[in-house]
């Protein structure tokens, strides 16, 4: 049976950040580490599909909808475009 090497790293972070992710944490039954594990993982290796990013590309084109096309650029970029 395969076993995972770790390493312990350290890392500043907001108190308000990881006051935060143990909510969320907590939420899922989960430690904090395995949490933030998990999301690094996902942020690390998730590479979307061709159907996916496809699908992406047309929601932000706006064509669904036929509506101004939504900024995915960043999060405040999209609230704007979504008149948020």
């Amino acid at each position: 049976m395969d076993v995972a090497l770790k390493k312990n790293q350290s890392f500043r972070l907001s108190v308000a950040l990881i006051d935060r992710l143990k909510q969320l944490a907590k939420l899922q039954n989960r430690s904090l580490n395995n949490y933030v594990e998990t999301l690094l993982l996902d942020a690390a290796y998730h590479v979307p599909n061709a159907d996916t990013i496809a699908a992406m590309k047309e929601a932000e084109s706006g064509v669904l909808r036929n509506e101004p096309a939504i900024d995915l650029s960043s999060i405040q970029a999209m609230e704007k475009s979504m008149g948020l």
